[in-house]
C-alpha cells in the first residue's frame, strides 16, 4: 500500500489493522523476509523511538521500508503517530547512515521478524522483540525454534541450598541433551549455566544488556564461555543504554524459548516470580525445588508449591519426565573430543561431499533443504557435525559459508 497525501486524518489504531504487519502475510504464504528487507527492517528499528507496531506502519504506508527511508521529510511527519520527537529521531539517523546506510549491518547476527527461524511464540508475544541479537552456536535455534530446551530462574541471592540445586539441574539437563536457558544473572542463573558447562551442555543466555555489556562485570568470563559453547541472546542493540526494565523484559523471551521452566529459589517480589506466572498462564510445565519455610529467599517459590506447582526434590526426577534432550546421543551431534572421535568425524564429513557442494560460498538452511530435497530436521545435525569439525561457519539467519 504505497504513501499518499490524503492518510494524514487516519488514526494509528486504524492505519495499522489497515496494513497488518508485513511479516504476518509473508509467513502465511510461506515466504521469508529478502536479505534487503530484513537489513532495512534492522536499520529502521535502530532509531529510537520507534516500536514494532510502528514498523509495520511505516513499511504499510510506504510500500516498504527502503521507500520510507527515502520519502521526504514532510511525508514522514503526515504519518500518524510520527511525531516531532520521532521524527528528529529518523532525521539524526538518516543523516548518519549517509549513502550506504546497510553496510554496517551486512554482518550483524540478529534475528528478525520476517526470519524463519525466529521462534513462533516469540512472534506471538504481546510485545515482539523488533530484533534479537545473538552470538554464538546458530544451530542452536533450531531447537529454540521448536520449544525444546528448559529454563531455570531464581533469586541473585540464593540460599548454600539453592546454588548446588540449581548447578546440580543445569548438569543433569545438559547431560540429558537440554539447552539450559537462563539470564546470566548472579545466583540462580550463573549456577545453573556453570553447571550446564561442567557437563559441556548448551547453555543459552538471555541478557537485560546488549551483547557487548557484560553485567555483573564479573561474569565476564562466564559470558564468553556461552557464547563459545552456547548462545547469547538480547533484544538490545549493541551500545544501546541499560534499563531496568530491559531485566524484567527479557522474562518473557525467556518463557517463549522453552518446554519447562524450573524455579529454584526466590522471595517476594523477584524477576523469577514473573517467569513462573508466565509459563504457568501459557500451560507449559512448572517445577519448584522446595526450601525452607523460613527462609526470606525462598517464600515466592514456596508459594508456587501452594498453587499447584510440581515439587522438584531431585534433578533426576526432571530427566525422568522431560526424557532425552534434543542434543542428546541418537537425537544430533554432541562435540567431538580425542583420537577415537576423530575418525568417525572425519568419516562423517566424506559423507557429506554432497551437502558442502550445495553450501558452496554460502547458503540458508532453507536453500539447502530445496536442492537437497531433505528437511530442515534431518540437515541441521550434519550442518552442526561439519561446523563443530570446523569445516563449515554458522551465519546469522541460519545461514553456512566454508570456514
Amino acid at each position: 500500500m504505497p504513501w499518499s497525501g490524503d492518510r494524514g486524518n487516519i488514526s494509528t489504531d486504524v492505519l495499522v489493522a489497515l496494513v497488518g504487519c508485513p511479516w504476518g502475510d509473508l509467513d502465511a504464504r510461506g515466504a521469508a523476509w529478502s536479505p534487503q528487507e530484513r537489513l532495512w527492517w534492522l536499520l529502521w528499528s535502530q532509531v529510537p523511538g520507534l516500536g514494532f507496531g510502528r514498523l509495520c506502519q511505516l513499511w504499510g504506508v510506504f510500500g516498504s521500508l527502503a521507500a520510507a527511508w527515502a520519502a521526504p521529510r514532510e511525508a514522514l511527519a503526515a504519518v500518524p503517530g510520527i511525531g516531532p520527537a520521532r521524527l528528529a529521531a529518523i532525521e539524526r539517523c538518516r543523516r548518519r547512515g549517509g549513502d550506504d546506510p546497510l553496510a554496517p549491518l551486512r554482518h550483524t547476527g540478529v534475528l528478525l521478524p520476517g526470519d524463519r527461524a525466529l521462534p513462533a511464540a516469540v512472534k506471538a508475544l504481546v510485545r515482539p522483540p523488533i530484533h534479537l541479537y545473538w552470538r554464538g552456536r546458530g544451530q542452536l535455534w533450531s531447537p529454540l525454534r521448536r520449544g525444546l530446551a528448559v529454563a531455570v530462574v531464581g533469586t541473585r541471592r540464593p540460599s548454600v541450598h539453592g546454588l548446588q540445586m540449581a548447578e546440580a539441574i543445569g548438569h543433569a539437563l545438559a547431560q540429558a541433551g537440554w539447552p539450559v536457558v537462563s539470564g546470566l544473572a548472579e545466583g540462580i542463573d550463573a549456577a545453573a549455566h556453570q553447571g550446564c558447562l561442567r557437563a559441556d551442555g548448551r547453555p543459552i543466555g538471555v541478557l537485560g544488556t546488549p551483547l557487548d555489556r557484560v553485567y555483573p562485570s564479573h561474569h565476564a568470563r562466564l559470558q564468553q564461555q556461552v557464547a563459545t559453547r552456547g548462545l547469547l541472546i538480547s533484544e538490545q542493540a549493541p551500545g544501546s543504554r541499560v534499563c531496568a526494565g530491559h531485566f524484567a523484559a527479557r522474562n518473557r523471551l525467556q518463557v517463549a524459548l522453552v518446554r519447562a521452566v524450573v524455579l529454584v529459589e526466590c522471595p517476594e517480589p523477584s524477576g523469577a516470580l514473573h517467569a513462573a506466572r508466565l509459563a504457568w498462564d501459557q500451560g507449559l510445565r512448572l517445577w519448584v525445588v522446595p526450601a525452607d519455610a523460613a527462609k526470606t529467599s525462598a517464600v515466592g517459590s514456596n508459594r508456587w508449591l501452594a498453587a499447584g506447582a510440581a515439587p522438584l526434590l531431585n534433578p533426576s526426577d526432571l530427566i525422568a519426565t522431560l526424557g532425552p534432550g534434543p542434543l542428546a546421543a541418537g537425537s544430533g551431534p554432541r562435540p567431538a573430543s580425542g583420537l577415537r572421535a576423530a575418525a568417525p568425524a572425519a568419516a562423517a564429513i566424506a559423507a557429506d561431499q554432497a551437502l558442502l557442494a550445495a553450501v558452496g560460498s554460502g547458503a540458508s538452511l532453507e536453500q539447502l533443504s530445496l536442492h537437497l530435497g531433505q528437511a530442515a530436521a534431518q540437515l541441521m545435525p550434519r550442518l552442526l557435525a561439519l561446523e563443530l569439525a570446523g569445516v563449515l561457519q554458522a551465519e546469522p539467519g541460519l545461514q553456512w559459508r566454508p570456514a
